[in-house]
């Protein structure tokens, strides 16, 4: 036994040398698209090509060690050749102007309008760089690759997918194109940083100018600016709770666990002297979020990152989907809404629509993931209500809020309205 324990305590210590020297051994952060069709781009007059051949980054290839260390994830698809649109600003949308810089901690962002229409868009950078993530001892230790390659686990071409899966249930999306934005006169000093990348274009959720289907729609306002509307329209201002609900069971659906404040728009519609407010959701970085290894194993257990539920056919701890978000603006939600809203969900993403939604990628992006992402997809289609249930369930035993909604950054709301939108 003795024996049996030296081997051990020896293998143990062998394989966190090797980890260690691995992943310190890792120097790359950041890096932004390759392209491989043109061979010296600071020679080539783009606005004479219309698309360009890029992978999205080599950053995140691996070898035998690396992927059982921190996993095979979507590795492939970061390397996977894709063709796209090359867009400029001075043409895009009739000319956009841009409104400001904007991302959060590892996107870059730039919010664009249209000159012709005033509709607000968004650019989101698809390469992200996470370095403002890593914890000042995993710098001093050399660990931040560990952080770095986490973004595998993320698939670059997600978002337009499920924009096409949502369509099928009738919840709002922001309509995500991939694009390649060359450097241009128009970027002006954002060129250097934003030139030669890849964006996904899309929709903002917030501005003046309705691009949603809902009507009479007055502005598109994030969750902080709900909040001031309702304390100054109170009661003549609700949500529509079925919405955000048939929402938030879709997000089950494509394993989306990253749902905070921030990732929320609304549309307000006036009838009369009331007003009603429709989720948009934003940001979809993380659908169909995967991981595998052994470090992303160790950090996606409940007890070391509860939030960080991997993309599977099942959900193993529902505890960790549920926000502040929810217990804010679904408290005292009836069951019968999560039933119905499952029922219509499981009923209209259709097996043909979701073939339909992953033919949004190429050939090779297609091989790669859609018979692993469509089987995971209808096993929790299939499932919802099972789920519907369980996050009805896990949401009432979640006391009211006692601080200022996490994303919201509102200091000033009023004792009841803290708790909950409703209260």
């Amino acid at each position: 036994m003795k024996k049996f324990l030296k081997i051990t305590t020896i293998l143990l210590i062998a394989i966190i040398i090797v980890v260690y020297i691995r992943v310190a051994n890792s120097k790359k952060t950041f890096e932004t698209c390759t392209i491989h069709n043109i061979e010296d781009i600071s020679k080539t007059d783009f606005t004479k090509h219309k698309t360009v051949v890029v992978s999205a980054s080599s950053l995140y290839e691996s070898d035998m060690i690396k992927t059982l260390l921190q996993g095979e994830n979507y590795r492939d698809a970061w390397a996977t050749k894709v063709k796209l649109p090359i867009v400029f600003l001075d043409t895009l949308f009739g000319g956009v102007e841009i409104i400001k810089e904007g991302g959060g901690k590892q996107t870059h962002s730039l919010r664009i309008q249209s000159k012709k229409d005033g509709v607000v868009y968004t650019l989101r950078s698809i390469n992200k760089n996470p370095e403002k993530l890593v914890p000042e001892f995993a710098k001093t230790l050399k660990l931040e690759n560990i952080v770095i390659d986490g973004i595998s686990s993320q698939h670059p071409y997600a978002a337009p997918v499920v924009a096409r899966l949502s369509k099928a249930i009738n919840v709002p999306h922001t309509n995500p194109r991939a694009v390649f934005l060359p450097k241009q006169k128009t970027l002006k000093n954002y060129n250097e940083k934003y030139g030669n990348r890849l964006f996904l274009l899309e929709y903002e959720t917030e501005g003046k100018v309705n691009w949603t289907s809902y009507k009479n729609v007055t502005e598109l306002v994030d969750t902080e600016e709900l909040q001031e509307l309702k304390m100054d329209l109170k009661t003549q201002l609700k949500i529509d709770r079925k919405s955000l609900v048939r929402a938030r069971l879709f997000d089950l659906i494509i394993g989306d666990w990253d749902r905070h404040t921030k990732q929320w728009g609304w549309a307000v519609s006036q009838n009369d002297s009331t007003y009603t407010a429709y989720p948009i959701p934003g940001d979809r970085d993380n659908a169909f979020f995967t991981t595998s290894g052994l470090i992303p194993s160790i950090l996606t257990n409940e007890n070391v990152v509860k939030e960080l539920r991997p993309f599977q056919k099942d959900i193993d701890y529902m505890e960790g989907l549920i926000y502040d978000f929810d217990v804010y603006f679904l408290h005292e939600t009836p069951e019968e809404i999560f039933i119905a809203e499952a029922t219509y969900i499981q009923q209209n993403l259709t097996d043909e629509a979701i073939e339909s939604a992953l033919r949004y990628w190429n050939d090779e992006l297609y091989a790669l993931y859609a018979k692993d992402i469509a089987a995971k997809i209808k096993a929790r289609r299939d499932n919802i209500l099972v789920l519907a249930k369980e996050f009805k369930r896990v949401l009432d035993t979640k006391p009211l809020l006692e601080k200022p909604l996490k994303g919201s950054d509102r200091e000033d709301v009023d004792e009841n309205k803290l708790k909950c939108f409703e209260c």
